[in-house]
């Protein structure tokens, strides 16, 4: 995991949506950070230290000195791999923009010599305030990371902007904008993902079942290590938060073809999407009538973009197809990394449990002109993960 041993410390004042900040608290611990809590005296009309403490396995820090204790706002700013202040109110947004030291939070920050992420939190009229809008500024142009608010329900009552990202936004904000590895950078990576759709009439299409999770989580195991990702993804109910990430939508394998071509200079290709092998020679005006007992429809080859990637590529460029396999697994995967010039080929079967189309598991093997390397079963995010260490050692 990407937070996995990164020491990350939570500040948090006295706003209602400081509520949220239990459960950052919670999740940050989940994924493997080591994490500890400064808070406003403020913020204890709304969280207990006591909750807090017990999450993240650290005493909470609270006021300058307690039980006849110095609390050293020095050690906590440098103990930091980031600082993530969730909520900040308006009025913290303030002083922290014109210096003011007046609790140890701020005394925290101001002595912090890490990352500083700012999480805002506050009623719309604050949040469109010029004053508000000109200490935001103030902050950014010192180096703080500011995370936009949210639209929806305020504490006030009314719908607007104000309300502080959710705690699942923030863990990715902070995989994206503080923790990305630097393995790839500088590298482009195209990857493909989902299945093709070929119409046969205005209603009906041929297609697969093919969930595009697969190649999602490659695309951003791929983006984590510090990639130039681009995603060329068919039809799917699969997002990802990363915005780094582009992607391009498309429906059919003609479609997929013609933007995978725009990224031939990339330095990875992953092609994992099912494209359909077949299209209609000819698709129909108007909706199919049911007729007859027969229905016959003419199939013509789609473009194959995998082999025309193999058979184009160029020197230093690594290129990974997928098989998924009914039988004779082994040997029909093998036949086709030969035919299609690729440098690898991962190959799984639907005769293993837990593996294969719209499963959030998989059980792949790694095969090359040298050998097989195989992997249990796992999530799809840790075999796309293995996948991504596999052709960084490779390259």
């Amino acid at each position: 995991m990407l937070l996995e041993g990164k020491k990350i410390l939570v500040g948090i004042t006295g706003s209602i949506a400081a509520y949220k900040s239990i459960l950052l608290v919670r999740l940050l611990v989940k994924s493997g950070a080591d994490v500890k809590v400064v808070i406003t005296p403020a913020a204890l009309d709304f969280v207990s230290p006591l909750v807090l403490s017990v999450l993240s396995k650290n005493k909470v820090s609270i006021q300058w000195q307690e039980q006849h204790e110095w609390n050293n706002h020095v050690e906590l700013g440098r103990w930091a791999d980031v600082f993530v202040l969730a909520p900040v109110t308006c009025n913290t947004l303030s002083k922290m923009a014109h210096g003011g030291c007046d609790n140890l939070l701020l005394a925290v920050y101001l002595s912090a010599t890490c990352p500083v992420v700012v999480v805002p939190a506050m009623d719309e009229e604050m949040w469109h305030h010029l004053t508000t809008k000109q200490n935001l500024s103030k902050l950014i142009s010192y180096g703080n990371k500011v995370l936009e608010v949210n639209d929806g329900e305020l504490a006030s009552g009314i719908i607007g902007m104000g309300r502080m990202a959710e705690p699942e936004e923030i863990i990715t904000y902070l995989e994206e904008n503080c923790f990305r590895e630097k393995n790839l950078t500088g590298k482009k990576v195209l990857v493909t993902a989902g299945p093709t759709y070929e119409a046969i009439d205005p209603v009906r299409f041929i297609g697969n079942r093919s969930s595009g999770k697969m190649g999602f989580a490659i695309a951003e195991a791929f983006y984590l290590k510090g990639a130039e990702v681009v995603l060329v993804t068919g039809p799917t109910h699969e997002i990802t938060n990363y915005k780094g990430i582009q992607i391009i939508h498309v429906e059919t394998a003609a479609e997929m073809f013609d933007a995978c071509i725009k990224f031939q200079d990339a330095a990875i290709v992953v092609m994992s999407a099912a494209v359909a092998d077949f299209t209609a020679l000819k698709i129909e005006d108007q909706k199919i009538k049911k007729t007859g007992e027969a229905l016959q429809i003419n199939l013509v080859k789609t473009q194959d973009i995998l082999k025309y990637f193999g058979s184009s590529k160029h020197p230093q460029q690594f290129i990974a197809g997928f098989a998924l396999e009914t039988e004779n697994e082994l040997e029909h995967a093998i036949k086709k990394l030969n035919e299609k010039n690729l440098d690898c080929i991962i190959l799984n079967s639907l005769n293993d449990d837990g593996a294969g189309f719209e499963k959030n598991t998989n059980k792949i093997s790694i095969i090359n002109k040298d050998g097989i390397m195989s992997f249990d079963l796992k999530s799809k995010k840790e075999v796309a993960t293995d996948i991504v260490n596999y052709i960084i050692n490779q390259i």
